[in-house]
């Protein structure tokens, strides 16, 4: 095993350990703190905004998904296609049932619409002050981001928990950097790095 692999795998565990630490009390007012904030920038009506359904304790995207979808922004979910490729997403609104995806992950019906983001909030373990991130090793959102944004601007926002931070995370080439992390404490904005 790499050194940075080992290195990754042990600032994974300690971050999501100080996640799953935290009550479901903290974890409901962190979320309702971030979606009042909203995001740091302007949405334009019919923004294609992609969230996530949480797992694992990760942040509950949808009160910030339902406060922009009420600012005019489109919403959509991620579909896991294929281990080593790009996510697709689907279009999903409030109340729409989600069915559970190859990997137990929640998605939108096979049915809906397929829509390309131009804003991905994203889940993370770790992150760190330059917008580096680490998710659970399957490398989905560096392949997406990687992929639509040879065709397109796309502005990633990480939404974690202060207590998910660390200090550095060693970045490989293939490692696509953040816009933004949004924790329930303040708005961290990589975009000058």
């Amino acid at each position: 095993m790499k050194a940075a692999q080992h290195t990754k795998q042990q600032l994974r565990a300690a971050a999501l350990a100080a996640r799953d630490a935290l009550s479901d009390e903290a974890r409901s007012a962190a979320a309702q703190a971030i979606a009042a904030r909203g995001l740091p920038f302007a949405l334009e009506a019919g923004t294609v905004v992609s969230g996530y359904a949480p797992i694992r304790n990760e942040l509950d995207p949808m009160p910030l998904m339902l406060a922009l979808a009420a600012q005019g922004a489109r919403l959509a979910l991620p579909v896991i296609r294929a281990r080593g490729h790009s996510l697709s997403f689907r279009a999903w609104s409030p109340g729409d049932r989600l069915t559970l995806g190859a990997l137990g992950i929640p998605e939108p019906s096979p049915v809906a619409a397929e829509l390309v983001p131009q804003v991905m909030l994203v889940p993370l373990a770790a992150f760190d002050r330059t917008g580096h991130r680490i998710g659970y090793g399957g490398g989905y959102y560096d392949y997406t981001f990687s992929h639509l944004r040879k065709a397109h601007h796309v502005t990633g926002v990480g939404l974690g928990f202060a207590v998910q931070e660390t200090e550095a995370i060693p970045a490989m080439a293939h490692d696509a950097a953040l816009d933004y992390v949004l924790t329930e404490r303040e708005t961290l904005d990589f975009r000058s790095h």
